[in-house]
């Protein structure tokens, strides 16, 4: 069994470098910049929109809605989604394989997902349905079985589904749960009964949670994204500012690596290259997700005037968690490792890297590393939490497609059980599984993508300057 175990492990990461180095690659530029160039630059033209619609609605307490979510819980809801633990070791992951330069790639798939997630953003809000209690169910299945009829759409209606239940709800809550009690074991030790305790506190939190559905989770999302940002920023601002120094020259490190990566990681200038750009494209999606299809359930939950308006504020989604959260964790590393301290990368871990560069500013190294753990730990289960009950959201709507509301309660218990044994029974075997049905699930949502640019590029012409006359948030003909 064992054997076979291990086998399956090797053959997973084999096929997930080829998505990830080739399919992934193409399709999240190939959207990206199929949108950008269709909307004209609608990342950056109707940016300030997007600011504007977000922080002039930031409330702790947006209040129960009588259906889906206000526009600033949905938006809290997918960014909860987005910054998780691919923002800490994601990106830790990124800088030690793909060495500086793949921030660098990260940032252009970021800056072209805006665009991706704009559009996916105002398929979810032009195709969701209104049930009769009331709640709303959207997604990229909605838009999927509207982009294609017949079989064809009814199967990549139904695969996409069963990849996000089995990505969302299942084995990415075990990802999520087991970034968590490592986290934890990493300060106060403990082993497998330390992973235990934690298995069923963050899976109780969690049953508390998603048990009361959309509202509940709206309500906790809209408190703890703020919280937990500002947490992580302003420990991230304390280690820059005694790097300060070294600022400018991680700035350099990033750009100069993204061309000549081999002269850090090895290799020769080809292979190097195709490293940190399928480094930036595979890690870049795990952290932004903007073209896989999840952040669109959160979207489509959200009570506006226009489907555009809940596009613009995606695409801040996106900028938040790449150009803010994720850039800090990218300029703490290099600035205390790869600039101040070199020698210290050859023996680092994507794990523990974050806690490393924060050791560096202490003259003890015990007390460096354990005020690293804790303050990751700490951020680390806000991501982590956070997206467990985003992702467990996205997986129901799936789940309620796939089964109908009544096999809903099944879920539940079965996301519940996964967060716990996540906790106890992490493994690289779970990650690579991850990997794999998160690269499916691009698949189907980008072919969408690219069907129903019509309708994105309608919605955006009609609602997307500022003298513009709002139309109702209704489908478009389906003959665009």
């Amino acid at each position: 069994m064992q054997e076979f175990l291990l086998w399956l492990e090797n053959a997973l990461s084999k096929v997930n470098g080829v998505l990830a180095d080739y399919i992934l690659v193409i399709l999240l530029i190939s959207v990206g910049l199929f949108y950008t160039i269709k909307t004209k630059f609608v990342q950056v033209r109707c940016f300030g929109q997007g600011m504007k619609k977000v922080f002039a609605n930031v409330k702790l307490s947006g209040g129960k809605q009588n259906g889906g979510m206000s526009s600033f819980q949905a938006f809290a809801t997918a960014v909860a989604a987005q910054v998780g633990t691919g923002n800490i070791i994601g990106a830790s992951g990124a800088i030690l394989t793909g060495g500086p330069g793949a921030i660098f790639w990260m940032w252009i798939i970021a800056f072209l997902g805006m665009s991706t997630v704009y559009a996916e953003a105002v398929l979810a809000q032009k195709t969701r349905k209104i049930n009769e209690d009331g709640s709303i169910s959207g997604g990229p299945i909605y838009y999927i079985r509207k982009a294609f009829k017949g079989w064809f759409g009814k199967f990549l209606t139904i695969f996409f589904a069963i990849a996000a239940v089995i990505c969302l709800g299942f084995v990415g809550a075990m990802v999520q749960s087991n970034a968590i009690s490592s986290a934890v074991s990493n300060v106060v030790g403990g082993g497998t009964l330390t992973a235990i305790i934690v298995g069923v506190i963050v899976a109780l939190l969690v049953g508390i949670i998603v048990i009361g559905g959309a509202n509940r989770i709206a309500s906790v999302t809209e408190k703890i994204v703020p919280i937990m940002a500002i947490i992580y920023l302003v420990g991230g601002l304390v280690v820059l500012c005694f790097n300060i120094t070294a600022v400018p020259k991680a700035f350099w490190f990033i750009i100069k690596f993204a061309f000549t990566p081999q002269a850090i990681i090895g290799g020769g200038v080809g292979v190097a290259l195709k490293k940190a750009i399928s480094m930036g494209a595979k890690r870049g999606l795990f952290s932004n997700e903007a073209g896989m299809g999840s952040t669109p359930h959160a979207h489509a939950q959200a009570n506006v005037k226009t489907a555009h308006e809940q596009g613009t504020v995606a695409i801040v989604s996106v900028f938040i968690d790449t150009f803010v959260v994720l850039t800090m964790t990218a300029l703490v590393i290099i600035t205390s490792l790869y600039v101040l301290n070199p020698a210290m990368v050859e023996n680092a871990d994507e794990n523990t890297l974050v806690a490393t560069s924060i050791s560096t500013l202490f003259e003890n190294a015990s007390v460096g590393a354990t005020v690293g753990a804790i303050f990751v730990a700490i951020c680390l289960t806000f991501f982590a939490f956070s997206t467990v009950i985003s992702w467990n959201l996205f997986g129901r709507i799936n789940f309620e497609f796939l089964f109908g509301k009544k096999a809903t309660i099944i879920y539940s218990v079965l996301s519940i059980l996964f967060t716990f044994l996540g906790a106890i029974l992490g493994s690289k075997l779970v990650w690579n599984f991850n990997d794999f049905v998160n690269y499916l699930m691009v698949i189907p949502n980008v072919l969408a993508l690219f069907a129903l640019s019509g309708w994105v590029v309608q919605e955006l012409k009609l609602n997307g300057k500022k003298s513009a006359v709002e139309t109702p948030n209704q489908p478009l003909d389906d003959n665009i």
